[in-house]
């Protein structure tokens, strides 16, 4: 069953590379969205996909790269919209 999350995440997350790992690990898991820094130095994500899928990706989400340190990440769940395209890297907002 397709499912939607919304995050955000903060705590030392932007110049550590985690948009583009997790634009690698939704690429594994194969779920559609993106992710983008926002001017605050958290960072946005929205998927859909399988739930199993998208709590993966939370998850991964929750520790990040390597050189990330997140402080939290909000979870909210939601009614797909029907997302297509793949995972991409948006610019800043």
């Amino acid at each position: 069953m397709t499912s939607r999350v919304h995050l955000h995440i903060t705590g030392r997350v932007q110049g550590v590379f985690f948009r583009h790992s997790a634009f690698q690990q939704a690429e594994t898991l194969g779920v559609n969205g993106w992710v983008r820094n926002l001017f605050d130095g958290s960072v946005e994500l929205v998927a859909e996909g399988e739930r199993a899928d998208l709590e993966r990706l939370v998850s991964w989400c929750e520790s990040g790269p390597e050189l990330a340190r997140v402080e939290s990440v909000r979870v909210e769940w939601d009614d797909p919209v029907g997302l297509e395209g793949g995972f991409r890297v948006r610019t800043t907002v």
